[in-house]
Order: structure tokens, then sequence, then C-alpha cells
């Protein structure tokens, strides 16, 4: 681990909870009196969630933080942070763990970390039925310390592992959020300066599987193909034998 973590950045908020029900549920509740961006870190959660309101097991150890902010586009826009909050997850994973760590991003919201699921990203915004968001909740969970045990795990699911399990890397959640929070702050900043296009590229960088088959299942089909790229939009885009095919949204399995 770097001997010392990047300067924390200038105006974003920090606050650190012994134990709260889920730090989305959190952000929600102080978004309305919030003046910046804010970190919101639980030591523990009662009631951790994720994708499809599935539960997040948050064993003592773990990281689970929600970052809530006001951002300046639309729907559309807000949802690409997710490709910033997955490239800022993989550079302070690398930063701790050390550079040589064979980590990638899969699409479209999971960080992998020796072909094992060690954090996943959660957006959640408010407002938008209006056409503008008021506030956007980026919730962060990293297995720091501990993995899911696979009987738990949903059929199909990708092995989680953690990174101490497979690195021997130990590290508190509050050091941790040290190097996320300058980790997320460069991006964001790239992409609210450069749009998309610098994110886009960063991202495929460290892509998982790309150039390999996958298969993207959504509510009402599955698909099967190459994995070209992600679009303009954070679609996945695949070649399959009925033609190249934009997703805008799926579990994709390996």
């Amino acid at each position: 681990m770097s001997a010392k973590p990047p300067v924390w950045p200038a105006g974003v908020a920090c606050t650190v909870l012994a134990e709260v029900d889920s730090t989305m549920a959190e952000a929600a509740r102080r978004a309305p009196a919030l003046a910046g961006p804010e970190w919101v870190l639980a030591l523990r959660q009662t009631a951790g969630r994720g994708r499809r309101g599935r539960e997040w097991r948050d064993p003592p150890g773990n990281f689970a933080a929600t970052l809530i902010l006001r951002p300046a586009g639309g729907p559309a826009a807000a949802a690409l942070y997710s490709f910033v909050a997955a490239l800022a997850l993989h550079d302070a994973l690398a930063a701790v763990a050390g550079p040589a760590v064979p980590l990638a991003i899969k699409w479209p919201n999971d960080v992998l970390l020796n072909g094992g699921k060690v954090a996943g990203i959660l957006l959640e915004s408010t407002g938008a039925g209006t056409g503008a968001l008021s506030h956007l909740a980026v919730g962060i969970g990293v297995n720091l310390r501990h993995a899911p045990a696979p009987e738990v795990l949903e059929p199909g699911a990708m092995l989680p592992v953690s990174l101490c399990g497979e690195t021997g890397v130990e590290v508190t959640p509050e050091d941790f959020l040290a190097y996320l929070g300058p980790a997320f702050a460069r991006f964001q900043a790239q992409y609210e300066t450069f749009g998309f296009a610098p994110i886009r590229t960063a991202w495929l960088a460290r892509a998982a599987r790309l150039g390999q088959t996958v298969t993207a299942r959504t509510r009402a089909e599955v698909s099967v193909g190459t994995f070209e790229t992600i679009d303009e939009t954070g679609a996945l885009v695949l070649k399959t034998a009925q033609g190249r095919r934009a997703i805008a949204a799926a579990d994709v399995f390996f």
C-alpha cells in the first residue's frame, strides 16, 4: 500500500458512522440539506442492498459508502457516473494492493480481482421524474476483509472474493476511502470537463472479457456474443449471430 494517500478533494465532506441501516438510505435522508458533495461511510450496515433490491452482505471490516452528488446533467448523464465510480474503484484498489494485482471492470458495475467480484456499485437518483436531478447517490461496496459464502449467492452469480483473501493486504474502510475519494474526484473532473469519451477509453482499457464471448441476460431475453465495446451511452455492444446489438441494461455472465 502507498505510504501516503492522495490529498483529499477540496469541498468534499466526509461522515463516518458506526452503524446505519444502509448508506444509500442515509444519503437520501441527508441529500435535501447538503450544500455540496459528501461521502457517507458506515462501519456496519444492518440493511445493505445491491442492484434490483438484492441484499448486500456487509460483515465488519468491509467497505460500505455512498457519495451524494448534485449532477449538472439529466438522468442519462448521471447514469454514466457508474463508469466514473468503477474507474475510481479500480485505481484505488490498485493503489492499495499494488499495480501488479490483476484487476478488471465487469460491465456494468462490478470490479473483479483475480477473476472474482471484489466490489459493486449502485446508483440511485432523486428528482428524475421532473427531467432534472436534484441528487445522485453513488453507493459502493468492497469486500476488503470478507467475501460472502458461495451458498448464499444467486444461481450463476460470479464468485465473490475479498482483497485480504486474494492479496493478504489489510486496509480499514476509513483508509480505503482516503484513496477512493481522491480517485473519484479525479475521474469526475475529467468527465465533467471533457465528457464521456475519455472515461469510455479508460474504462475499456480496464474492461473484463473485452473481445471475448459473454452472455447478457435481461428479464426478457438472453443474448450471447462477442463483447466488442461500450458505446457513447455506456451500453454494452455485442456482436451476435443476429448482428450487432447495443444493450442498455443486463446482467453479464462469462
